[in-house]
Order: structure tokens, then sequence, then C-alpha cells
């Protein structure tokens, strides 16, 4: 049966705190995510100090301080955060990756042997970065938001020119507008990502609830990326488009089902959970009325009714005209 990966995308929803951290870690446990992923970035590696925030940013920090330089700094998780953090998630038995969003973090990421790299959608264009990663040809997630396909075609050639293989290689369809409205999500673009490039696809989430990363695995998503946060008022960049923990727990639930649901061979055919049900359902040819031997059996003397374990009505026309070969009572299975 299809596992589709799911990763509880932590992020900086933890707001500078390591504590926050590991609740997030615990409630990504129990919702049932493959991975919690958080992001690792040194702040004056990644933005001037001019830089602006979004208006997202701007909406959900509430600080007069438009500074995304001020805003990230506070963000930041150390070494020793990161190392306290993969010993939890060690302990707890969930998977811990991160995205580098600079290229002092991706050499300190891959002191640590996670094996896994995700490139966020704003990296798509950065062709040093992407080489950087390729480079290790290690499973590599790319998530494409805000691309055409061109920009996609490139950042893909990219890194298998720089020794990134195929079969490392999964891409997120994407939209990065936090949150994303549902009228823009085109989840129909994760089928063109497959067609095109013939590698595994997923989708990474930024629509408020649940329905549509679940519509997405049953399009055959292979990962699903989610921010959750532990209370979506609290003041920081993403917490008001993330999922808190019962969503998340939902939202889990939810795509196991549905991988159930779409886990059969596409042939239709009876199954054994239905099967003791068939002549309970359908119905059989009965006498509508007292019957006499040799009597001329018509529209007018049968019918049909449950159960099904008598004549089957496909067989109604055969029957009409013949001679009934014993007496039959008002709604007794009709022999022939």
């Amino acid at each position: 049966m299809k596992h589709t990966i799911i990763i509880a995308e932590a992020g900086v929803n933890h707001n500078g705190s390591l504590e926050l951290a590991k609740q997030l870690v615990d409630n990504a446990v129990s919702a049932g995510a493959d991975y919690i992923k958080f992001q690792t970035f040194k702040t004056a590696n990644l933005v001037t100090k001019s830089a602006r925030q979004a208006e997202y940013q701007k909406n959900n920090v509430g600080s007069p301080d438009d500074s995304q330089y001020q805003m990230l700094k506070k963000l930041e998780l150390s070494a020793r955060d990161h190392e306290i953090l993969i010993q939890y998630c060690q302990d707890r038995n969930i998977r811990f990756f991160s995205t580098a969003f600079d290229f002092d973090s991706i050499h300190y990421l891959h002191s640590l042997h996670l094996g896994l790299w995700k490139i966020p959608s704003g990296e798509v264009t950065n062709l040093p970065f992407l080489k950087r990663i390729a480079a290790f040809n290690e499973k590599t997630i790319l998530s494409t938001g805000m691309c055409e396909m061109e920009d996609v075609r490139a950042a893909v050639d990219i890194l298998y020119k720089n020794g990134l293989s195929k079969d490392n290689l999964i891409l997120l369809h994407c939209n990065t507008e936090y949150p994303t409205p549902f009228e823009d999500v085109n989840l129909l673009a994760m089928d063109a990502l497959r067609k095109e490039f013939g590698v595994e696809v997923g989708y990474s989430d930024h629509t408020r609830g649940i329905e549509v990363p679940i519509a997405a695995v049953a399009l055959g998503a292979a990962v699903i990326e989610k921010h959750f946060t532990l209370d979506r008022s609290m003041a920081g960049p993403d917490h008001k488009a993330s999922l808190e923990p019962d969503e998340l727990k939902a939202m889990v639930y939810a795509i196991r089902n549905v991988e159930k649901a779409i886990a059969g061979d596409g042939t239709k055919h009876v199954s054994e959970s239905e099967r003791k049900n068939i002549a309970i359902a359908r119905k059989s040819i009965v006498a509508a009325r007292a019957i006499k031997k040799g009597e001329r059996l018509c529209e007018e003397n049968l019918t049909v009714k449950r159960p099904g374990t008598g004549l089957s009505p496909m067989l109604w026309e055969d029957v009409i005209g013949t001679m009934a070969v014993r007496d039959f009572m008002e709604d007794e299975l009709i022999e022939v």
C-alpha cells in the first residue's frame, strides 16, 4: 500500500524558543507525521539589513519594525539547538531535517549527515545554491512555488548537471502565498510536473485547512508538506497559515485513510467486505399474488423484491410467458 511521506513543517514557528521547538516535535509525533522540518539560516547571510518584510509577514508578525533582518534574527536556531533537537527527535522516533537558506547552513547541515535536502521555492533561481546541494547526490526535495515550468526545468537541469541523480529528486508543487487562495492551488500541476520530469511529485501546502493536501494524495502526491504551529494566534510570520496540533492529526489520519482507499488494483470487482450483502441488497423475481400451478407467468402476477436469493430480475423476460411449475404464495420466490 502507498505510504505518503508527511512532513510536519515546524519552520520558524518555534519563535526562537528551544522549548517550543520540542513541543512542536511532540505534536508532530502525536499526529503521526514521518518527518518534522525546521529552517537553518544565518540571518546575516540570508537578507540585507534593508530588506523589508513581505506583506503576509507584516500582517502576521505584528511589529512596528518591518525589517526582515530583525524578524529573522530572533528565529535562528543555534548549532547546539540543532543537536538537541536531532537527539530529541531520535528519542521520540521521528525523523528530523531542515531547510538551509545560505551556504554556511548547507555546509553545517551536511556535517550532520541527515541525508535529505529541501530546496525552498525562493532558491529555485539560486544557481550556486543548487550546485552545492546537487553535489551531495542525496535525496533532494525541490519546492516549485512562484515558478513557471521553464524555471523548474532550468533548476532541474542545474541539479542534474552538478551531480544529482534523477532517482534522488522529488518535486513539490507549491504556491508561495500565505495562505494560498483555493482558486490558485492548481493541484493538477502535479501531474504536469510528473509527466515533464518523470520523477516523484508531491505538494507543499499553504492553504487554510486540511482538504487540499488530502486531495493531493488522492491525485498521487508522494510527499505532503504542511506548516503547523502550537497556536495560530501566536505572533510570527507563518503561524496564521499553519495547522494547529489537532488539525495536523486530523490531516494525517485522513491521508492514511485515503491511501487505503486508492490502494486497489483499479479493476472493478466485488470486494470481500461487500460480498455478504449481495443477497440482502439485490432482488429476486417473486409472486405478486397467489399463483396456481400451470398459470401463465406475466407482469400482473410477478414482481421483484428482496432478498436476492432467487431468480435474478435480469431473467425477467425469460420468465414472462412461461407456466408456473407449482403453486406459489404471494411473495414466494419464483422457480422455473
